[in-house]
């Protein structure tokens, strides 16, 4: 990657210097409490904060968080991860009430050397995601007016182009963080030469969602695994009933010819927890993949699959990419498929790399080692948008 990175910046001295960090601070959070629910991607960043600090950098710190529409909304506001972030620092972490105007302003104009300010969110301004480039621009100058060099290190959100992704770069000495650099070292490894056999394992809900990057991984790998909710689209590209259950019927005819072309290669669940219905308490049971009931929705995959999975998974393999958790495994009862092939790849001898998004969050929320993986990436879409050759403007405006 022809990339300056953060080893780059600290040789020439950060000591004094303001350093706005663009980080992807957006964690889930409790919709009663406000409380963080998993401070994974808070951590992630702590390589590229501690070593500025160290140095003597005053931190200035973005993000976003949620999808808020423009303007400031409670809901969306960064002050629960200032304090977690503070906490995991060891350090308060000052923080600014607006992102770029007088609250921003004086917070980090008060930074002492080595000190951490955090700004509100980006998307409380609609600067931040506008497609008119002079307002996008407009406020990238402000941003950009807060720093005096620019640390990328946002994977999950490099694939937008967006003001503090884009735009910023272009106006200030940049470089990629810890994080980013690592995270694009381990996925061009993949879209590289893998060590084989190379097994891809995909869930989550639709086919749309992962038509492209089935497209693009289709001719490379050795063994593709499809659980989740799309799953049942293939299944019934087979001919199989499939109930209730998640269906795009625009996509049957893709999966119909994906399953051709990708013949010995595509591996398909022959077993589902089929349920009465979507909830937590549902009546629910293992059914064949080729006889589910009209009147039932499939959950998660069987333990029959998971086995099947599972062996794919042990034998042999030396490379491994997981995205998408292959059921409902927010509830208890239908979390046997993902932590069953979680476990499976936790405990294969390959290099192992799990996607983001909803893998990473079940890799925590199901309490497995993260030390068993890999590599665990922070961005769900950018690392699908990666494989899949995409240009993504936050790396191609690190290389500008």
């Amino acid at each position: 990657m022809s990339i300056r990175n953060l080893d780059d910046l600290l040789a020439e001295g950060v000591s004094g210097r303001r350093v706005l960090v663009r980080a992807d601070l957006n964690v889930p959070l409790d919709k009663q409490t406000g409380a963080i629910t998993d401070d994974g991607r808070i951590r992630a960043v702590l390589p590229t904060l501690g070593a500025l600090v160290s140095a003597g950098a005053k931190v200035v710190v973005c993000s976003h968080l949620g999808r808020p529409k423009g303007a400031p909304d409670p809901q969306f506001s960064l002050t629960p991860v200032a304090g977690r972030l503070g906490e995991l620092l060891g350090a308060p972490v000052h923080f600014a009430t607006d992102t770029v105007g007088e609250s921003a302003q004086a917070t980090v104009a008060a930074l002492a050397d080595g000190e951490v300010a955090l700004l509100e969110n980006l998307r409380f301004n609609k600067g931040e995601t506008s497609k008119d480039d002079a307002e996008r621009g407009a406020f990238a100058d402000q941003l950009a007016a807060l720093g005096d060099a620019y640390v990328d290190d946002a994977f999950g959100a490099v694939h937008r182009k967006h003001a503090s992704v884009y735009d910023v770069p272009a106006r200030l000495p940049h470089v990629a963080g810890r994080l980013v650099l690592r995270e694009v070292e381990v996925l061009s490894t993949l879209t590289g030469s893998p060590e084989r056999p190379y097994v891809v394992v995909l869930g989550g809900s639709k086919v749309s969602d992962k038509l492209a990057v089935i497209e693009a991984l289709l001719p490379t790998v050795d063994r593709l695994l499809i659980g989740g909710g799309m799953c049942f689209t293939f299944l019934k590209a087979q001919g199989h009933e499939v109930g209730t259950s998640l269906l795009e019927k625009d996509m049957v005819e893709t999966c119909r010819n994906l399953l051709e072309r990708g013949a010995g290669k595509i591996m398909l669940p022959v077993d589902v927890v089929a349920a009465d219905a979507f909830a937590p308490d549902a009546a629910h049971d293992v059914v064949p993949a080729d006889g589910i009931p009209s009147h039932r929705v499939g959950l998660d995959i069987g333990p029959e699959t998971v086995a099947g999975f599972a062996a794919a998974l042990r034998t042999g393999t030396r490379t491994i990419f997981w995205n998408g958790p292959m059921g409902v495994f927010e509830m208890a009862a239908f979390a046997s498929g993902t932590r069953g092939v979680a476990e499976a790849i936790a405990e294969s001898e390959a290099f192992s790399v799990v996607g983001g998004g909803d893998s990473a969050a079940a890799v925590r929320l199901l309490g497995l080692d993260e030390k068993s993986f890999g590599h665990i990436s922070t961005g769900g879409g950018a690392s699908l948008e990666y494989l899949e050759g995409k240009t993504l403007p936050g790396i191609a405006a690190l290389e500008n």
